[in-house]
């Protein structure tokens, strides 16, 4: 019998702490990550170039460098958030990659339930468990939290949130703060909901068309879901990276590019950025 579950199936008890089909492949897949990258780490030399699989993720590194840097526009920031926003984006991806392995929701064991036999599977995806998403969303935002205070110092990174009242612009500050404070706990919530029901999705899909047609009719579904497990790891990587951007960018920072570009506006005739024409010089 096909049985859908949103939260993990338990497979076994070890010492009364039970083992779920989500902490299996999350072992099995941490191990398969430390043995990739002690093997790229013996092949990286600095004075030569690296073949193989080292050099492929070599290449990748500079590319997601390049990434970041498009983002931030500040190097030297790239280079303090790049670990944080890698270690997210590789874990969510070889998670998300994990429900397009072969025996998905089909090998398992079976138990006796009220509604008969129904089948406990033995691989499941990371990100298809709520557990997963929350810890990567809650290390995701502390990172944001931790970086900011770290650029900013933390009284200049709390004042962001918590203005006094008799300040400009008096109570709407305040209020505002207030509303940016709140909105640091919601976007844990619509990161881990926004992983957890786009791949549980797509998990359910593959399970049900595997269960109805188990040959042909998947493999449409299978591209699909390569395609939506990278999106899936590309967008939780970006908004961490804009996140961490805006947390260590300071309010005199945003004054300044302002002053700019009013300056800009007054000079190039309201076109920031643009070139002043003969006729514009003649009148000055």
């Amino acid at each position: 019998m096909l049985a859908i579950s949103i939260g993990p199936e338990v497979l076994t008890t070890i010492a009364g702490f039970p083992i779920t089909n989500t902490i299996l492949v999350t072992v099995v897949l941490f191990v398969l990550i430390l043995i990739i990258a002690i093997s790229v780490k013996r092949n990286v030399h600095l004075n030569k170039p690296a073949k193989g699989l080292a050099g492929v993720v070599e290449a990748g590194m500079e590319l997601f460098i390049d990434f970041i840097d498009s983002i931030t526009n500040d190097h030297a920031k790239t280079i303090r958030i790049f670990p944080i926003v890698a270690t997210i984006f590789f874990v969510v991806l070889f998670s998300n990659l994990v429900e397009l392995v072969p025996g998905l929701g089909s090998i398992g064991i079976w138990e006796h339930e009220a509604e008969g036999m129904v089948l406990i599977p033995f691989i499941r995806s990371m990100s298809a468990d709520l557990n997963f998403t929350f810890v990567v969303a809650i290390f995701a935002m502390v990172s944001v939290q931790v970086m900011g205070m770290r650029f900013l110092k933390v009284g200049p990174y709390l004042g962001k949130f918590f203005v006094a009242p008799w300040k400009k612009p008096y109570f709407i500050g305040t209020f505002v703060g207030l509303l940016e404070f709140m909105s640091e706990f919601s976007k844990t919530l619509s990161f881990a909901f926004r992983l957890f029901g786009n791949i549980f999705a797509g998990e359910v899909l593959l399970a049900v068309m595997g269960y109805l047609s188990p040959f042909l009719a998947p493999l449409p579904f299978l591209f699909l879901e390569l395609f939506v497990g990278f999106v899936q790891a590309l967008v939780f990587s970006t908004l961490t990276i804009v996140f961490l951007s805006m947390a260590t960018t300071g309010h005199e920072h945003e004054e300044e590019h302002a002053k700019r570009a009013d300056y800009s506006r007054a000079t190039f005739g309201g076109k920031p950025g643009g070139v002043t024409t003969a006729s514009q010089v003649s009148e000055s």
